[in-house]
């Protein structure tokens, strides 16, 4: 699946210098009024264009991969016995009221953090990493008071609290299956109707999940890239869709994947062939450059923090100077970075 030069890129290859400035702290005031970079994966060459423009892009019986996950209010404010205060990053229901979880404040196992009136937290063991399991009482099911009382989970680099503003925008349209720690950056831009149009011209559209966890942004620590490992990520691909993608490889037809993780979705699911298998997995597919795609054609997808895998990602589709360059272009014309920024197409 991999080059043998790819061994030997290291993480200061993925480096570059950004304005914090240009990291987009707000939603666009309308999704589709983002702006796109337009980057040629043949030449590296680029245009500017506005999202709404991303049917310019996209030919009819092209098949465009949603990921329709659901981002839900899994911060939890908690406080601990002595009075200070605790968090709470749920990350994966293993049984009702019982998490895994972060806990940030306190992560000794037996202690109990109150929620709220009547509801404890307790740390009940250890998981990989700072992973924590923790058991809640005093509920029935905790999931029912999280509308009211979890916060959306906005990136670190997002410095205000999630608002009301975040409880929708951070959320795709077509966000369906609950289970995500972090939106699908990607298909933020889209709106109702602008896949209305883009079914009237003729361009599919298939939906995959995957419930992005922390792994999808968990720093690399390591020098040699090819030596991180990524934590894994549920999924799931129903019969239809992948039906849909099969039969567009077939016929030789672009499946377009709106984001990283619907890329890493698919092609976890191909396994090397172009055949994807429908089914419920974990994704612990890490793709750098080198990487051999086997199903995806086209990405649409965010500007990438550096030194991250997101951004191995892209380089390992567009190839890695094209994306710096890109992103060298990008910075001088002051597009917006990250979850809440501007978007690219690569094709």
């Amino acid at each position: 699946m991999t080059s043998p030069v790819a061994e030997y890129l290291n993480i200061t290859d993925f480096d570059f210098d950004l304005p914090k400035s240009l990291i987009a702290q707000e939603p666009s005031l309308q999704r589709d009024r983002s702006r796109l970079l337009a980057l040629k994966r043949s030449t590296g060459g680029v245009a500017h264009r506005i999202f709404t423009d991303i049917d310019q892009y996209l030919l009819p019986g092209d098949l465009l991969i949603i990921n329709d996950t659901k981002v839900f209010p899994c911060r939890l404010p908690a406080t601990k016995s002595g009075g200070g205060r605790a968090e709470i990053f749920l990350l994966h229901e293993r049984g009702r009221n019982l998490w895994e979880v972060l806990v940030k404040g306190c992560g000794t196992t037996g202690k109990r953090l109150r929620i709220t009136d009547g509801v404890e937290a307790e740390i009940t063991g250890e998981g990989v990493g700072s992973v924590r399991t923790v058991r809640f009482h005093g509920i029935e099911d905790i999931r029912s008071i999280l509308p009211e009382i979890g916060k959306i989970p906005l990136p670190p680099y997002i410095k205000h609290e999630a608002d009301k503003v975040d409880r929708e925008r951070y959320q795709t349209v077509y966000a369906v299956h609950e289970g995500a720690v972090a939106a699908p950056t990607a298909g933020l831009h889209f709106t109702g109707e602008l896949l209305q149009r883009l079914m009237t011209k003729g361009i599919e559209i298939a939906t995959v999940t995957l419930h992005v966890g922390p792994g999808t942004f968990q720093p690399v620590r390591v020098q040699t890239i090819s030596e991180h490992r990524m934590l894994p990520e549920r999924y799931s691909i129903t019969e239809s869709s992948a039906q849909r993608i099969n039969r567009a490889k077939a016929e030789g037809r672009r499946v377009i994947a709106v984001g990283t993780t619907s890329v890493r979705t698919i092609e976890t699911a191909a396994a090397g062939s172009n055949r994807v298998a429908p089914g419920d997995g974990r994704s612990e597919l890490f793709i750098y450059p080198g990487y051999c795609f086997t199903v995806t054609d086209g990405i649409i997808t965010n500007f990438h923090l550096p030194k991250s895998t997101l951004l191995m990602l892209v380089s390992a589709f567009a190839g890695r100077e094209r994306t710096l360059s890109a992103y060298r272009t990008a910075i001088a014309e002051k597009y917006r970075f990250y979850s809440y920024g501007d978007a690219m197409i690569i094709a």
